[in-house]
């Protein structure tokens, strides 16, 4: 029986892979499979309900919603790429050298991590992109500036439990560097565990940047993104639903996608937590 679990952790790995692959090729060969300009506007096509020639139907300015949803990924996905990237980064680091180090450095860190997280995550983004100002950088530089102190907080935890194990302090005595160490010995155990909770939150990270661009703080026309095109339709959402329909079902697939992502890298790496 576990055999046969571990071959379905494994094809269900393999799955999710394959379609978080599928949705980045398809988002950053985009050009290649959008039937039309995206930017390109048909007015005597304004709203039109979906067809043969639209899939998705077109907006209030006659765009094909089809084509601009392919190219939305790329901004979209690649946002949500950045973003996770950077705040993983820095806060596994953060954390690795705060657990590590101990004493003054920790508790330097971890008070400004603590001083972070007081505030809520979105209104702290919304009120550093509404002080610097609307567009996409600003938005990766907010978001990444509020979302590091979760993987600090989760890599320095990690940290204290493997610290003192024998292998770690034979590499001490051995005459290994603390950052020998921390390269060699401890990132090396904590980041596979971590990219769990990474693959998944570029599914939360899509969400956030899909609810921001809806508030009007993150890409500004005409640029396709996925968020803006749901801010775009709800002004039309009675009599073109599927301004807003369409955008929606793709932000909720590469949720979806990434989140099954992230549970099928659980099982696979973790077989015990997976199976209480």
């Amino acid at each position: 029986m576990d055999k046969i679990k571990r071959n379905r952790d494994y094809i269900a790995l393999f799955m999710a892979v394959f379609a978080a692959i599928v949705f980045i090729l398809i988002a950053t060969f985009s050009y290649k499979f959008a039937p039309n300009n995206p930017l390109a506007t048909d007015y005597d096509n304004l709203l039109k309900a979906p067809c043969s020639q639209y899939f998705f139907g077109t907006d209030q300015l006659g765009r094909d919603i089809f084509s601009r949803i392919l190219y939305g990924g790329r901004t979209s996905l690649l946002i949500a790429f950045l973003v996770t990237a950077i705040i993983s980064v820095t806060g596994i680091v953060i954390g690795a050298v705060s657990g590590f180090c101990g004493g003054v450095v920790d508790g330097i860190l971890m008070r400004i991590s603590d001083m972070l997280m007081a505030f809520p995550g979105s209104i702290f983004t919304i009120a550093l992109v509404s002080f610097m100002g609307t567009g996409l950088v600003n938005l990766i530089i907010a978001m990444s500036l509020t979302g590091w102190t979760y993987y600090a907080r989760l890599s320095r935890s990690m940290v204290l439990s493997i610290k003192n194990n024998n292998y770690i302090e034979q590499a001490r005595l051995g005459g290994a560097n603390p950052i020998k160490v921390l390269n060699c010995y401890i990132l090396p155990v904590i980041i596979p565990p971590l990219l769990v909770y990474i693959s998944q939150d570029i599914g939360s990270k899509l969400l956030t940047i899909a609810g921001l661009s809806l508030l009007g703080l993150g890409s500004q026309p005409p640029t396709p993104e996925w968020g803006y095109m749901l801010s775009e339709g709800k002004e039309y959402m009675n009599s073109a639903p599927w301004m807003l329909l369409f955008p929606g079902i793709i932000i909720l697939i590469n949720v979806i996608v990434f989140n099954l992502l992230g549970d099928a890298l659980q099982n696979v790496l973790n077989p015990k937590k997976s199976a209480i």
